[in-house]
């Protein structure tokens, strides 16, 4: 008996070859390994839930008498608690780790694999929409250790976190873009700014009724002030729909900007590679 004989050659058509799996499994095995880097890359996600709760607290305690000549009833705790929402919950994303995996190679290696290349940024996206979820719950409980009680109930509660939840995945789009196109860690860190004229040209701070001149033409064509009225109806006034929808639309005129880019961004890094 021979090599040949005990060793026999492998033919193409007995060859192992990586066989695909589907879709649901691909977009899970990426979030999956989203999350579990969560905890080690955990400075990250503090600093916007530590701002978001320190500006919470300082703006109650410095503005709620100015508001009282708002009306009676006006609960500048639940006005605001929205507003701490969206600071601790936008920009936080999976991209600057998607940037790392750019730069040690590992994203050119999961391309030669058969997993599907939409996957990539779905399962990343799923794993943002579960920490921002996460996040949310720190800034509620001390809204709710202040007095602040919904309106809509306990429902409404989750409601509000999904709304939430939407903005910030609407809004990592931009990170994944700028991740995606540059694979630069300092670009994608400073994406965040691109919120700060969003938050504050609108009525972040005051009612919408206070504004007045430009700064009230430019918050009536901003996508926040929509998305704040529709957060604080359900706080301050229950299941008010036409304002939750005007949120809902918001977010997904911006999600539909950002995500062209964040798929665009992906074709190109792919053909790159």
């Amino acid at each position: 008996m021979t090599v040949a004989d005990v060793v026999a050659p492998t033919d193409s058509a007995t060859a192992l070859r990586a066989r695909p799996a589907g879709f649901v499994h691909d977009v899970a095995a990426i979030a999956g390994r989203a999350l579990r880097g969560v905890p080690r890359d955990i400075e990250a996600v503090t600093p916007p839930i530590f701002i978001a709760l320190f500006f919470f607290v300082v703006n109650v305690a410095t503005l709620s008498k100015l508001t009282h000549s708002v009306g009676g009833g006006f609960d500048y705790k639940a006005f605001q608690m929205p507003t701490a929402i969206l600071l601790g919950v936008t920009g936080v994303s999976r991209a600057p780790a998607l940037v790392l995996d750019i730069q040690d190679g590992y994203l050119d290696r999961l391309l030669m694999t058969p997993i599907r290349r939409l996957a990539i940024l779905l399962g990343h996206m799923v794993a943002d929409v579960t920490v921002a979820m996460c996040l949310t719950v720190p800034i509620l409980a001390l809204g709710f250790a202040l007095g602040v009680r919904f309106e809509s109930g306990p429902l409404g509660v989750i409601a509000f976190v999904a709304v939430a939840a939407l903005w910030s995945l609407a809004f990592s789009g931009f990170g994944y873009a700028i991740a995606l196109k540059t694979g630069n860690p300092a670009a994608v860190n400073s994406s965040f700014l691109l919120f700060f004229p969003f938050l504050f040209l609108t009525s972040s701070y005051v009612p919408r009724s206070a504004l007045s001149g430009w700064l009230d033409k430019v918050a009536t064509v901003n996508p926040v002030t929509y998305l704040l009225e529709g957060l604080r109806s359900l706080v301050s006034e229950g299941w008010h729909w036409g304002d939750i929808g005007n949120a809902l639309l918001a977010i997904a005129v911006l999600g539909a900007v950002s995500m062209s880019l964040c798929f665009a961004a992906l074709r190109g890094r792919t053909k790159r590679g």
